[in-house]
């Protein structure tokens, strides 16, 4: 897939919601040999982080000036990324253009996220534009354990419960992870998002050993929009609600400033474990 990419020189647009991400996949791209151009949802995009790329600040629902600012840039591969309040109705405030996407989307918009992205992914296919995955040019998670600390028999059991739980979970496209600990689930990730959901289980978790945190992705999930993300604010999250460890979908999870994470999950004494989903059992539970 990247020689693909590399093989193609026109510029990649990055729609960019908030947190590094963005800044990443534009330093990949650079890395790539291609030019890279940002459409910061205004609001949203971070500003240390876009502004070091040629850019241009545009509503989220301002869709007519979103397609006319990645023709103008010469953009053919475009990569959604980054986190985004789904705004409510009342604060959209659609241009002309983007009144007849919103018409295209139609029930999606009131979908879950699954639907929403999908539909979201189909317009801009349909609109000439090839909508590419972050994970397409960062590099991939590869399965096994990062840093110093492994888990132990109980922790691998719970997070084959988590595993269960989530996809559960994603086929009702409800979230991404849950808490488990010792074979009780005591969190689900819904629209609040992961560190939300790791404060709730702070004051959940029974005494004894701490919870584990497992993130994954969705079953049938468009992952060109939505992946699952991990990062240092992830672990510290995790050390400060009682967490001892994090399992993530090897493949399927982006990690921001691994070396970072990987540092402070050593330092907190927090496990990090990345597995497949389809071969876990078999794998680690005796």
């Amino acid at each position: 897939m990247q020689s693909q990419l590399m093989e193609n020189k026109t510029a990649v647009g990055i729609l960019a919601g908030g947190g590094p991400l963005p800044g990443k996949v534009a330093e990949a791209v650079f890395a790539m040999g291609r030019s890279v151009f940002i459409v910061g949802f205004q609001d949203f995009a971070e500003p240390q982080i876009i502004e070091k790329w040629p850019h241009e600040y545009v509503r989220l629902a301002a869709a007519g000036r979103i397609l006319a600012a990645l023709r103008e840039n010469h953009c053919e591969d475009i990569v959604l990324i980054g986190p985004v309040k789904r705004p409510s109705w009342r604060d959209l405030r659609p241009d002309a253009e983007g009144a007849k996407i919103l018409a295209r989307i139609g029930k999606a918009l009131f979908a879950g996220d699954d639907g929403l992205l999908a539909a979201l992914v189909r317009v801009f296919d349909e609109e000439g534009f090839k909508v590419r995955g972050a994970h397409e040019f960062l590099d991939p998670v590869i399965e096994g354990v990062f840093g110093k600390i492994q888990p132990d028999s109980q922790s691998l059991h719970d997070i084959d419960k988590g595993i269960e739980v989530n996809q559960v979970l994603g086929r009702l496209d409800i979230g991404q992870g849950c808490i488990v600990q010792n074979g009780l689930v005591i969190a689900v990730e819904a629209m609040e998002g992961t560190d939300s959901m790791l404060k709730r289980a702070k004051d959940c978790q029974q005494p004894g050993l701490g919870a584990i945190l497992i993130k994954q992705v969705k079953p049938d999930q468009e992952r060109r929009a939505d992946m699952p993300t991990i990062g240092p604010r992830t672990v510290i999250g995790a050390y400060e609600s009682g967490l001892r460890g994090i399992a993530f979908e090897a493949g399927g999870t982006l990690i921001v400033h691994q070396e970072e994470v990987v540092r402070l999950a050593d330092e907190k004494g927090i496990f990090l474990l990345s597995y497949n989903p389809d071969t876990f059992k078999q794998k680690y539970i005796k």
